[in-house]
């Protein structure tokens, strides 16, 4: 457990960066250039709590959901310290998170909020799924920037947005929790559409093979 917790700070470190590229350079280039911290987490084996999610429809074990929950707790913790050094170390990237985070709270509805951070997860689940199983960063370098230039939201760099911003309060804690959800209900998506499509066609299978068992 203080092993994720160390790789969910560290995921927490790679995404501050990540976010930092794209406050100081915006537009395509910095959605492209944000892919670095999910690259580094995929290749260093860090524990993103959005790269993680999705995995627990996978393999739906107590373990699985207990480091998954260090994973967002610890990328919290990481966030808020990276951020928080970055806002005296970088104080022109700490002005622009703090329009983009006023932004989002003003300019959002939380359906809204929680449909962009859906579409962000399964995105996030995608680019993961394919590192892992198809050995490949394509998936990652495509779509990051995918959810970035659509707007999608993502917690965790949220998490950093705001921390930098240095906005904590109540509307902010309320914005983050409907994000992680949408991300985990996106993040799970897929899997879970995939498990109910095998269970209905070993259903169907099972029923035309005792079909002709009794023919």
């Amino acid at each position: 457990m203080l092993k994720e917790f160390c790789n969910g700070v560290l995921a927490g470190l790679m995404i501050s960066i990540g976010g930092s590229v794209f406050l100081a350079v915006g537009g395509y280039v910095g959605a492209i250039m944000f892919s670095v911290a999910l690259y580094t987490i995929c290749i260093f084996g860090f524990s993103l709590f959005t790269g993680k999610i999705g995995f627990c429809a996978i393999d739906c074990t107590k373990k699985n959901y207990s480091l998954t929950a260090i994973s967002l707790l610890s990328n919290f913790v990481g966030c808020v310290i990276f951020g928080l050094i970055l806002r005296f170390g970088i104080p022109s990237l700490a002005d622009k998170a703090e329009v983009i985070c006023q932004a989002k709270l003003n300019d959002q509805l939380i359906y809204q909020t929680l449909i962009r951070a859906f579409f962000c997860g399964v995105l996030m689940f995608i680019a993961v799924w394919a590192y892992r199983i198809k050995k490949t960063v394509v998936g990652i370098f495509i779509c990051i920037p995918v959810f970035i230039l659509s707007g999608f939201e993502h917690s965790i760099a949220d998490m950093f947005y705001f921390a930098i911003a240095r906005s904590f309060n109540l509307p902010t804690l309320l914005f983050i929790v409907v994000v992680i959800i949408g991300n985990a209900i996106g993040g799970t998506f897929i899997p879970l559409i995939q498990k109910l499509s095998n269970l209905c066609r070993d259903k169907d299978y099972k029923v035309v093979e005792a079909k002709n068992e009794k023919n």
